[in-house]
Parts: C-alpha cells; sequence; structure tokens
C-alpha cells in the first residue's frame, strides 16, 4: 500500500533533505519552532525551483491562535497570490471562531482564492482546537479541502490514535484525513494500521553545527535559551526510516 509522507521544513537545506529521504510532498513554512508561519515570496519562489514533489505553503500570518480578523485574512489572501504566482501546488490554512468552530465566512475566502489559481487546500491543525471535531470535520469537506491535518485532538498523534480512526470513517473517502504530530519511524506503522489514514506528515528534525569559524559568545540574536550556532534541520535519515517502516 502507498503513503502520502508529507514533511514540514523552514529552509531549503531541509528542502534537499526531506526529498533526499523520500518525502512525497513538502509543507512550506517559515519559524517551524512556532507551529510554522507563512513563508517569504523568495523562500516559495526557490522551493518551486529546487522540488521534484508537490509544495504547498503554509498560510498563517502570525503565531498564537486561529482567530483571524478580516485584515489578517487579507493577508493571507495576498499570500496565496504570492504562492501560486511563486509556482507552488497549494496551500495549508485554518481559521476558526471564538467558539471554537470554523469560520466558514474565512475559509470560504481562503479557499475560493486558492482554487482561483489552481492551488490544493489543506486544513491544519487548527481542527484540533475545535470545540467539536464531527462538525468541523463536515464543515472542512463541505469547504472543498482535499485534506486535514491533525493529531487526533491531541498533543501527539499517538494520544489521538482512536479519534483519528473514527476520523476516517466519518470521513468516508470525502476528504483524506493526514496525522501528524510527534509521528516518526518508531510508531508510524501502527499509525496507518490502527487509524487507516493514508497520508502522514513530520518534520524529522533534527540540528546541525554552525559552519562558522567564528563563535560568538555573547551577542544573541533571539531568546537566549536558543543556540544560534545550532541549525534545524530536517533528518533525511529520519525520513528514510518512515519511509522503510511503511514500505514494511
Amino acid at each position: 500500500m502507498n503513503y502520502h509522507i508529507e514533511v514540514c521544513i523552514d529552509n531549503l537545506e531541509s528542502l534537499h533533505n526531506a526529498i533526499e529521504g523520500g518525502a512525497t510532498r513538502i509543507e512550506l513554512c517559515s519559524s517551524l519552532s512556532l507551529g510554522g508561519l507563512t513563508p517569504s515570496f523568495g523562500l516559495m519562489k526557490k522551493a518551486a525551483e529546487i522540488s521534484s514533489i508537490p509544495v504547498y505553503a503554509m498560510i498563517r500570518p502570525r503565531q498564537g491562535d486561529f482567530l483571524y480578523t478580516q485584515d489578517d485574512v487579507d493577508t493571507m489572501l495576498l499570500d496565496i497570490e504570492a504562492t501560486a504566482e511563486a509556482g507552488l501546488q497549494g496551500i495549508v490554512v485554518g481559521a476558526l471562531n471564538a467558539k471554537g468552530e470554523v469560520d466558514k465566512h474565512m475559509i470560504q475566502q481562503l479557499v475560493e482564492r486558492a482554487k482561483l489559481y489552481g492551488l490544493g487546500v489543506t486544513f491544519h491543525r487548527a481542527i484540533d482546537q475545535c470545540a467539536d471535531y464531527r462538525q468541523a470535520l463536515e464543515e472542512i469537506i463541505e469547504l472543498g479541502c482535499e485534506r486535514v491535518l491533525t493529531s487526533g485532538m491531541e498533543t501527539n498523534v499517538e494520544q489521538g490514535l482512536n479519534t483519528l480512526a473514527e476520523m476516517v470513517k466519518l470521513a468516508n473517502g470525502r476528504i483524506s484525513v493526514m496525522a501528524g504530530a510527534g509521528l516518526n519511524s518508531e510508531n508510524a506503522l501502527d499509525v496507518v494500521l490502527e487509524t487507516g489514514v493514508r497520508e502522514v506528515h513530520l518534520s524529522g528534525k533534527s540540528w546541525r553545527k554552525s559552519k562558522m569559524a567564528f563563535i560568538s559568545d555573547s551577542a544573541k540574536m533571539g531568546d537566549h535559551d536558543i543556540n544560534d550556532f545550532h541549525i534545524p534541520v530536517t533528518s533525511t535519515d529520519a525520513i528514510l526510516k518512515v519511509v522503510k517502516a511503511l514500505s514494511s
């Protein structure tokens, strides 16, 4: 059985590593440490030039919750146009109202703009912060999204197995349910066998040492607990191991 293995990345080094590892689709972001934000146009454009597999851009204008203003959505609409201009294949979006429901009006605007440019649409893990995932799933299907990324309403996929399996049954082939959050080579096979999902999502995160000859020990570029000379990258080996596990 063939599975889609989507890898989320926020730099071009990771793009090369993910493809080498056997990824079948890329979720392109900035700031993965914040859960993934909208990538720059330059990053999208260069990823389109490099990638031999489909690339979907995260369209998320800020960190934090998924309760957006119309200004936020207007920004997202422009970013969708940039995604198409860059030559990518799809977008990843999500928006909720204050009650924890899918914001159908906002998502409809985003989906319609994406479809205008022939872009695919994934609804991201905003569903995992919904008050009623059954209602949310139906609304996401009605809005025309092609897949939904979810951990089964939990912190990670291992805790959400039962809900993931129910989502697959409720979807009944009308939308693809993609499992992600804490997915790795050790649990990937169990996740697909126990839930029936055909798509999985991971970052394969690792880090490498900076190649700088001079290492500053004083000035910090961000939070003091972040080492500026440890570069976060996707591990080719981590992706290869998931591919191998799902091929067994």
